[in-house]
């Protein structure tokens, strides 16, 4: 069972404000972390499933990993990646039908500023 996944940012920051805005359809806030501690964690309730946190030198951001949220109905799938475009990510695969997966499998995937992998499915 996945309790959380943090992945460390080249900017903290904006990295916050990507996540804020992507994961608000979701129903996903800031759960704990602050600036000064450098992460972020988000989540519903007190359970963070997302943390970002500052890369450093010896810590660099990570690149192409996979992010999977699981939403409640294909209207959330489309509100996250219109949300998600809006906030600065790239399209890497618009909302749909993704039969290779299963005949209802429906998921949309962006790329984010890091180049991240993020995607948003319900089946």
């Amino acid at each position: 069972m996945l309790d959380h996944i943090t992945i460390r940012v080249s900017h903290l920051a904006k990295s916050k404000a990507f996540y804020e805005q992507t994961l608000a359809p979701l129903g996903m806030t800031i759960v704990l972390g602050s600036e000064k501690e450098g992460y972020w964690g988000f989540g519903v309730g007190d359970d963070p499933y997302l943390e970002i946190a500052q890369a450093t030198k010896t810590r660099p951001a990570h690149k192409k990993i996979h992010i999977a949220f699981k939403a409640r109905d294909r209207n959330m799938v489309r509100a996250w990646y219109k949300a998600s475009l809006k906030a600065g990510a790239k399209d890497n695969g618009k909302p749909g039908l993704r039969p290779a997966y299963s005949k209802t499998y429906y998921a949309g995937f962006v790329k984010e500023r890091d180049g991240n992998n993020v995607e948003v499915c319900v089946y």
